[in-house]
């Protein structure tokens, strides 16, 4: 199994008690440590509002991380999980990628998906197209992007993006462009997209969901005639993680904490509520606990485990422990 590692940018309020000059220092120490660690990829988030709901509270920008991450990095792969292709022109976006895929010599990795966070759509001016809607303009966007990292030139007149000879020079560094992952696991739509023009998916789910849409994506491949198998399937786990289950409560309780003195009691247990309860895209638990329950997701077919800590920007410990533990117990 191969490892991706989150690294916070304020959306989730994970940055709330470390004041807003010193956010950069932070992130960049962050992605500092995963670089020199076992991690293959690092990540953020494309977002501008924080979640479980709107606050002043500070959400970095994913594209501009991804260069300062690139121009500091050395080694580790750089994602975004995942862009929302309806807030930047998907010409400018692939550009954009480009020219970071430059800056990281090489190791830029794009997440992509039709987006959700109606309050941002709507506050930033984007509107809110339906879902429908939203589905077919991440299926052109993408026919754009992997025509500009290809062919150096794109050229559209879609339904909702017409482009037309737009220049993406130089092309990427990565040999066929930068490796595409879509993200979500709409079983009609996304999955198809996803079997035509993805090297990587990323969906989540119990393991019997996890299982269903594999064999959703299989067929859709068989349809199109592409490759199922060289295709790798990823999915994200929020993760806490600690040497016994009293110290994962611990780590919980301190979580819960944080949280409720910049949300409401109710939305801070909410957010938690999902590692308590076991939920599918949670792991709370010992290192022990955490390898079997991504062992039963590896022989269903999953390839590639994200991971958030939701303290990291505080206490690396328990991305340290994953890093001693749970990493070599699975590569």
């Amino acid at each position: 199994m191969r490892f991706g590692i989150f690294i916070p940018q304020g959306w989730r309020h994970d940055l709330v008690e470390i004041d807003p000059k010193d956010h950069w220092a932070t992130m960049k120490s962050l992605a500092l440590a995963a670089d020199a660690g076992p991690w293959e990829s690092l990540w953020v988030y494309d977002h501008f509002h924080t979640v479980p709901e709107p606050t002043e509270e500070a959400t970095h920008e994913a594209w501009t991380l991804m260069s300062a991450f690139g121009a500091v990095t050395d080694r580790i792969r750089l994602g975004q999980m995942c862009t929302c292709l309806g807030y930047r022109n998907p010409a400018y976006l692939a550009k954009v990628a480009a020219t970071v895929d430059h800056v990281s010599g090489g190791r830029a990795e794009m997440g992509i998906g039709a987006g959700w966070y109606e309050h941002e759509w709507r506050a930033y001016g984007y509107g809110f197209p339906t879902a429908p809607e939203r589905l077919r303009m991440l299926n052109e966007g993408v026919q754009i992007m992997k025509q500009a990292w290809t062919e150096g030139v794109a050229t559209l007149a879609g339904e909702f993006y017409q482009v037309d000879g737009a220049i993406v020079r130089p092309l990427p560094v990565q040999s066929g462009g930068i490796p595409l992952w879509v993200a979500g696991g709409g079983e009609k739509v996304t999955l198809r997209i996803a079997a035509q023009y993805a090297d990587y998916t990323n969906f989540g789910g119990s393991p019997e969901v996890f299982a269903h849409k594999s064999e959703l994506l299989r067929a859709h491949c068989e349809r199109l005639g592409t490759d199922f198998s060289a295709i790798t399937r990823s999915s994200n786990f929020n993760t806490v993680i600690a040497e016994t289950d009293a110290e994962v409560q611990t780590k919980l309780n301190d979580y819960e904490a944080r949280l409720g003195r910049f949300l409401s009691a109710e939305k801070a247990a909410e957010v938690v509520a999902p590692y308590r309860d076991d939920s599918t895209d949670a792991l709370a638990g010992t290192p022990e606990q955490i390898v079997e329950a991504l062992r039963e997701r590896e022989a269903l077919g999953l390839g590639y485990a994200i991971h958030y800590f939701p303290e990291s920007a505080y206490d690396r410990s328990g991305a340290a422990l994953f890093e001693r533990t749970v990493i070599p117990a699975l590569t």
